[in-house]
């Protein structure tokens, strides 16, 4: 789903759409929120309304992995970034681990 299709979905799924935005923290900037909602969003449609806490903790996984680096269990990984895929995030932050750094200066 381009950002284009997430605003046709929200366009076309109002009530949806206004429901998934309750979901967004207050501490959540615009760019932390929007690549979320749509994460879950493309995912909602797979978790019934007893499974929504668990699509938004994966949601949160997902978005603490990619802004914050946070790390979790390699599966766990797997799974929530491929409930993402496609799903483009600007400006990204890299994260490098503390052996890579050591790794990259020992090469100097």
């Amino acid at each position: 789903m381009s950002s284009v299709d997430v605003d046709d979905f929200i366009q076309q799924n109002r009530a949806l759409a206004e429901q998934v935005e309750t979901y967004r923290g207050y501490w959540e900037s615009d760019k932390h929120w929007e690549p979320r909602r749509e994460f879950i969003l493309r995912n909602i449609n797979d978790f019934g309304s007893e499974q929504l806490d668990h699509l938004l903790s994966l949601s949160m996984v997902w978005a603490n992995n990619v802004f914050m680096g946070c790390r979790y269990n390699p599966e766990l990984l797997k799974k929530v970034k491929e409930m993402a895929e496609g799903i483009v995030v600007e400006d990204a932050p890299v994260f490098k681990t503390r052996d890579e750094i050591m790794k990259s200066q020992q090469g100097r």
